[in-house]
């Protein structure tokens, strides 16, 4: 029977994604058995794991504090990462253990819940794994890093019931759920096209401006020593390049480039505004290294990267990003009947004050030779008169983390739930492949690969 249609088995893949790591030792090897986790009352101080202690990793920690500083809703009792330093750095901040390897966070027994902010290519199985050990997972963008890891993390959440929250906190801001309610509502009649952007043009942003530890690697002791081969896990066996390990996501390796860094906030909150979070059914991308010699050292991924995708619903989505400019489109989606405008600015992590509604109208003129203007279709009930809507106004991050919080002990779903997150996942996955393939893929749900050829609904 062809791999592609062999009945799913997410043991056997978890077996093969632990051969890929046999660097890491014996001891924690993955048992067939689970964990169902601590059942959490209203009042339990929910303890939480950081898996990651690089820059992002790190930051979001000290929130983690800080939230549970405030209403002694969580606080952070562990800490791990590959690099010694910043374990160390970690600890001392949150006065709590710390490990180079991930796995002694999640065995144990009172951790309930784990951040993870790993290179990405580490995200899907430090995930699948905190859940076999009942932890609640909320994982930094992108979900993961393969096609086969989105399978494997919506198969898990609904096989062990654990809440998973996808770290893109643009998802909790106000915008995109009053454009969800409007578009419900009828406020644009059938939905025909999105479009967004994620653009920058800075030193702090570009991946070969982010700092290397000259003094870091694996044949280093103490604070200076890099677990390199850990670190790598799945990836391809290499020696040490520093660069590779601070400035990951200008490889394929280990990262999408733009398209996991930057589009998964674009693709996650218009999967919320749509009616219904939706896989592609066909995508295609183009870009390429054009901003000059500051882009161009040591490089794979691009720095200016577009993609257009098709759904079986009737729409498109176009995006557009560049590295190397910082001038965004307006984030919106169009309607027969109307258009929604959620991001006048563009900077979909950006705050807006309100989200407008632009009826189509037609004008007629009258006898008197004077226009007066009407909707375009009789049955459009909400008038010909621009409409803003206005938006609540908050920390995204802070209200991201705390519905994460929240879904622990009421065991809901989170705003960025592992299907919504799928939903964009697959989306950017294909994107990349379409890019590095050089021609328009297909996505064949049912078994669960890129084709390249249409597929019959």
């Amino acid at each position: 029977m062809p791999p592609e249609n062999r009945p799913f088995d997410r043991r056997d893949f978890l077996r093969q994604a632990g051969a890929l790591s046999a660097t890491l030792s014996t001891a924690f090897a993955k048992s067939s058995s689970r964990s169902s986790g601590r059942v959490l009352g209203a009042n339990d101080r929910i303890n939480i794991g950081i898996i990651g202690c690089g820059d992002r990793g790190y930051g979001v920690s000290t929130v983690w504090a800080k939230i549970g500083k405030e209403n002694n809703s969580c606080q952070v009792v562990a800490v791990a990462d590959c690099y010694q330093r910043r374990v160390n750095k970690a600890k001392d901040y949150h006065h709590c253990d710390g490990y180079l390897d991930y796995r002694e966070v999640i065995a144990r027994g009172d951790v309930d819940a784990v951040y993870i902010a790993t290179a990405d290519h580490w995200h899907a199985k430090v995930a699948l794994d905190a859940m076999d050990k009942g932890k609640d997972v909320y994982l930094e963008k992108p979900m993961c890093h393969t096609l086969e890891e989105v399978r494997q993390l919506v198969a898990t959440v609904r096989e062990t019931g654990r809440v998973l929250q996808v770290g893109s906190q643009t998802t909790s801001a106000d915008q995109w759920w009053k454009a969800k309610k409007a578009i419900a509502d009828g406020m644009v009649g059938k939905m025909i096209m999105s479009q967004g952007s994620y653009h920058r043009n800075s030193v702090i942003g570009e991946w070969n401006y982010y700092k290397i530890d000259d003094d870091a690697g694996p044949d280093k002791t103490g604070e200076q020593f890099v677990d390199w081969k850990t670190w790598l896990g799945p990836a391809p066996k290499r020696a040490w390049d520093p660069d590779r390990f601070f400035r990951f996501r200008k490889y394929w390796d280990y990262s999408g480039g733009i398209a996991t860094d930057l589009f998964f906030h674009v693709v996650a909150p218009l999967n919320i505004c749509w009616d219904k979070p939706q896989y592609p059914h066909k995508v295609m991308a183009s870009g390429g290294i054009y901003g000059g010699p500051a882009f161009e050292e040591k490089r794979e991924v691009p720095d200016t990267f577009h993609l257009l995708a098709e759904y079986r619903e009737g729409h498109s989505l176009v995006l557009s990003s560049s590295m190397a400019n910082s001038q965004h489109i307006p984030g919106l989606i169009r309607g027969h009947e109307g258009t929604i405008i959620m991001v006048e600015h563009g900077r979909f992590e950006g705050a807006t004050p309100y989200i407008t509604v632009k009826p189509e109208v037609k004008g007629i003129k009258g006898e008197d030779g004077k226009m007066t203007f009407k909707p375009l279709y009789d049955t459009y009930k909400f008038g010909i008169d621009e409409q803003k809507i206005p938006v609540d106004q908050y920390d995204p991050l802070i209200a991201h983390m705390n519905n994460f919080l929240d879904c622990m002990r009421t065991r809901k779903k989170p705003h960025l739930d592992v299907e919504t997150g799928a939903c964009a996942q697959v989306l950017i996955t294909a994107a990349v492949e379409s890019y590095r393939q050089g021609k328009v893929l297909y996505f064949d749900e049912k078994k669960w690969k890129f084709v390249d050829k249409p597929v019959k609904a």
